[in-house]
């Protein structure tokens, strides 16, 4: 049976969820008026999903706490508004999933039984905004570890990318075929990749290969 906690400054709200969910299977382990207790409560009892209305004040705060000191328990967040930002605030704060405000009890029976078979649940949408972060953030990693080649790095992968082997990109720059081996090492190294093609791929994506 899973085990919840159910966590609401309404009293109302909180007891009726504590009343109905054990119609629909769940054990509810105990329930929380405060942020404070919604913690106390998710680390003491250990259940499996903490049910965490957002209306709460602070809400945002207790869920980023919750899943920082109690990473296994599954947080869906409740009354969520359906703007973009009030959900992917949520998720971001490590909310597995969420019931909007117009949400129905089958609806929060569903995805309480989802969070327990270890599914995120998010509307399509969300999911498209989530990639969108996830590849842009992504770029940027790329973007500072191109900028951590030196100018000397850089003009190695420009020869690299030009289709130049180490011995003539030593003579093209006057150094030792030892020396560009030793760059093109610390290259491959910053840029995680594992040829020299990739690294040349990488930098010529940000610009770099084709600058003097």
């Amino acid at each position: 049976m899973t085990r919840v906690v159910v966590a609401a400054d309404v009293g109302f709200y909180r007891e009726g969820l504590a009343f109905v969910l054990p119609r629909y299977g769940f054990d509810v382990a105990g329930t929380a008026a405060t942020g404070h207790e919604a913690l106390a409560a998710t680390v003491a009892l250990a259940p499996d999903v903490t049910l965490l209305d957002m209306a709460m004040a602070s809400s945002l705060g207790v869920l980023q706490t919750i899943t920082r000191r109690a990473p296994r328990v599954a947080v869906v967040a409740l009354g969520v508004s359906d703007e973009e930002q009030s959900v992917l605030g949520c998720i971001e704060a490590g909310a597995v999933a969420y019931v909007t405000r117009d949400g129905t009890l089958a609806d929060l029976v569903d995805t309480v039984n989802r969070a327990t078979r270890g599914e995120s649940l998010a509307s399509p949408r969300i999911v498209g905004v989530l990639m969108r972060r996830a590849a842009l953030s992504g770029r940027r990693g790329d973007r500072a570890t191109v900028d951590a080649l030196t100018s000397r790095e850089l003009e190695v992968i420009r020869l690299i990318d030009q289709g130049l082997s180490n011995k003539e990109i030593a003579s093209r720059l006057s150094i030792e075929v030892t020396t560009v081996k030793h760059h093109v090492h610390n290259i491959l190294e910053k840029l995680s990749v594992h040829r020299r093609g990739e690294a040349a791929a990488r930098v010529r994506a940000h610009g770099y290969a084709d600058s003097g």
